[in-house]
């Protein structure tokens, strides 16, 4: 026998009862720090990012040196009372650094305070985590050493049972199986096992469990039918000899594939010390699981821009881009690190959303991106504008600063209404990673776990195209002006108030909150365009153009762009208006504008001049420069500038605690300064004024008229 191992052997024996009469609590510090000290060998070759799931704590191990696209979870050993986050990483390590393989290691709940089911849960917990992180069953592999050990093969159980992918292999170090320890090895290895007792597993046993011949509980008593393939080390010299051979002699016998390496000599988790003695055991494992696992190429999905979002790669100029932002304001300061990883798992669940723009022959299309964009520190304005080099690359963006998140979207991929579903989501998922909350797929949070639906997907002007065509005739409208930002800096004004004091001014007019904040904003621009054209014929209409959430009169759960628009408009060239008149005229124009059928001919009109011949036919190159006047010309002529209203934000009543506040802002339009973006949550209304321009005229008006009904406004300013 080596030296090295005979003093191994020695040192192990010399503490062996020792440990059998110590403490739970003293096992656990003991055992968390071998861990710190496996880990700390490997420091520099490794990367980790901790993360929370429902019960517990999990850790994400990559190593710098990745030579797989698969996995390992990790269940750590412990007797089911010992070993946390720490431990499970030192071994973790070990496996990431020798296999080249990322590892995801889950401190499961501990017993006494947590017995049995709860390492169960937690481990069917952390295997639903992988699923949902868009690892398929092949790519996979459970380990565990002793009581993991026996864990994986409880897991493998459950996931039959549950009907769920099965993990691609098991790799198994002592695993103890038999928690009635009826094995021979008991009595004997009772006298040369240097490290492992009966006395001190019948304490662990009872600790966990009063029912130990349940075969989630001691898995040896299961039935193994269509198991992954196995790969057991167990030591010659252990007590726990017999829960491996038996073991594998079930597996066998039951038509799995299963490998028992029994070295003679050692003892128990004899891995965890990397004997040179035994290196070749490395070189086995390392085959086995490169072996098993399957190595999946990335295919992205493509599909063509809806009918909406065609019209905004064609416009986009080296100055301009349609971007606008969704954000959340947490109680609590951001953790980059969880929210790259809840950006990774979310980005998945939405095929049509984390994309790149792409050049056909005859139209842009998006193509699915692999890996999520990084997540970045937020700058001092919102919705810069994205080059056409970012939107090749992501077409959307996620940023953080301090306890705020915020998505931008390049607005071919979607509407104000599915980009808040996305950042609801991903929302949730980073709550879920972070604090551990159980949140409930609803209010517009969707599971990630699922795959994305064709109806998600859908073109849903398309789907709802009818025979009958809009006029597209309009007049021109008043355009507000300024002093253009010499840097393209675009500034932000935020207008904070409670919904019940404007609902409650709203109803005195028999209006809703749209229409009357479309009546302010109107009589705003009514005012600025007096002072600026005096003579009232050369004065133009004012038009507000308000986006229309087609979902609410068509059957669709698209999460692409959906939204048409009504423009309701006041010809001052007629004489002036009092406030009531204005309000008044746009109740009646958006009540005859918003109806399905209206909402229908314009849903035609568009479909129907995408789907002619001449255009199908013409070349990109082309169509781009003829959709870019036509944009340019015809587009932003039409109306002041964009009020799109969301509505109240909704979210399930475990995320209402985390999150204070929902932002929704529009991004300047190409040549009109000003948008507004409107959205409520908790009973405050947020408007959102973005503008190019140096002069903050209209929404400082805007604000003053809303005062003087007599609603409290607080104002919030990235203005220089």
């Amino acid at each position: 026998m080596p030296l090295s191992v005979k003093m191994l052997r020695k040192q192990m024996s010399f503490f062996k009862s020792f440990v059998d009469d110590c403490g739970i609590q003293t096992c656990r510090l003991a055992q968390n720090q071998l861990g710190s000290m496996m880990s700390a060998q490997h420091k520099f070759d490794v990367t980790y990012t901790d993360i929370s799931l429902m019960n517990f704590s999990a850790a994400w191990i990559n190593p710098k040196e990745q030579q797989s696209n698969g996995v390992i979870l990790y269940l750590h050993g412990g007797g089911y009372v010992a070993g946390d986050l720490e431990y499970s990483k030192g071994f973790g390590t070990l496996l990431a650094v020798k296999n080249h393989i990322k590892v995801f290691c889950a401190a499961y709940r501990l017993a006494p305070e947590f017995p049995f089911p709860a390492a169960l849960e937690d481990a069917v917990t952390a295997y639903r985590f992988l699923l949902k992180s868009g690892y398929d069953g092949s790519q996979i592999l459970l380990c565990g050493e002793s009581a993991g050990g026996g864990l994986i093969y409880s897991l493998t159980l459950k996931l039959q049972a549950l009907h769920l992918p099965q993990p691609c292999g098991l790799l198994a170090f002592s695993p103890w199986t038999d928690l009635t320890m009826s094995g021979m090895s008991f009595e004997s290895n009772m006298d040369i096992d240097p490290s492992m007792s009966k006395k001190r597993l019948e304490y662990y046993a009872a600790c966990y469990t009063n029912d130990p011949e349940n075969s989630y509980v001691s898995p040896l008593f299961a039935e193994f039918n269509n198991f992954p393939p196995s790969l057991i080390f167990v030591g010659g010299d252990e007590v726990l000899l017999d829960d491996s051979v038996k073991l594998h002699e079930k597996l066998t016998s039951s038509g799995n594939k299963s490998e028992l390496i029994s070295a003679p000599g050692m003892w128990h988790v004899y891995n965890l010390f990397g004997l040179p003695e035994r290196e070749d055991d490395n070189n086995i494992i390392k085959e086995f699981i490169h072996s098993n696992i399957t190595e999946l190429t990335f295919q992205p999905q493509w599909m063509p821009l809806d009918n909406a979002g065609k019209i905004y790669p064609a416009a986009m100029s080296r100055k301009w881009s349609n971007v606008f932002r969704l954000s959340v304001t947490l109680s609590v300061e951001i953790d980059p690190v969880v929210l790259q990883s809840a950006l990774e798992i979310t980005v998945r669940r939405f095929p049509s959303m984390a994309v790149r723009l792409r050049r056909g022959m005859f139209w842009y299309y998006l193509e699915q991106v692999q890996h999520a964009p990084s997540v970045k520190e937020d700058g001092s304005y919102p919705c810069r504008r994205m080059k056409l080099s970012d939107i090749r690359s992501c077409a959307l963006r996620v940023s953080y600063y301090n306890n705020r998140i915020a998505v931008e979207f390049f607005h071919a991929l979607t509407d104000g209404n599915g980009g808040l579903v996305f950042l609801k989501t991903l929302t949730a998922e980073y709550l879920e990673q972070k604090y551990g909350a159980e949140i409930k797929p609803e209010h517009g949070v969707l599971d990630r776990t699922e795959k994305p639906t064709k109806e998600e997907l859908e073109d849903s002007f398309i789907a709802h195209s009818g025979e009958i065509s809009a006029s597209r005739k309009e007049a021109t409208s008043y355009r507000l002006n300024g002093t253009k930002e010499p840097d393209g800096f675009v500034n932000l004004t935020c207008g904070i108030m409670n919904v019940d004091d404007v609902m409650s001014v709203a109803k005195k007019y028999d209006a809703t909150l749209t229409e009357f904040l479309a009546a302010v904003m109107a009589e705003s621009i009514i005012e600025l365009q007096n002072k600026e054209v005096t003579k009232r014929r050369k004065q133009k209409p004012v038009k507000v153009l308000i986006p229309v959430n087609l979902r609410k009169f068509f059957n669709s759960c698209t999460l692409r762009n959906f939204v048409l628009y009504t423009t309701p408009s006041i010809d001052t060239r007629m004489g002036d208006y009092t406030f009531d008149e204005i309000l008044k005229q746009i109740h009646h124009q958006m009540k005859l504008d918003l109806t399905a059928k209206q909402m229908n001919s314009k849903i035609t009109t568009n479909v129907k001049s995408e789907q002619a011949l001449i255009l199908r036919v013409m070349p990109l190159f082309i169509k781009n420069f003829a959709m870019r006047i036509v944009y340019t010309m015809v587009g932003e002529k039409k109306s002041c500038l964009s009020m799109s209203n969301l509505g109240a934000a909704t979210l399930p009543e475990n995320m209402m605690k985390y999150v204070d506040r929902i932002d929704f802002i529009l991004g300047p339009q190409a040549t009109t300064p000003s948008n507004c973006g409107i959205i409520s949550f908790k009973n405050i209304l947020y408007i959102n004024f973005t503008r190019n321009i140096i002069e903050p005229s209209l929404e400082s008006l805007f604000f003053k008229k809303i005062i003087k009904f007599g609603i409290h406004v607080k104002i919030e300013s990235n203005q220089r």
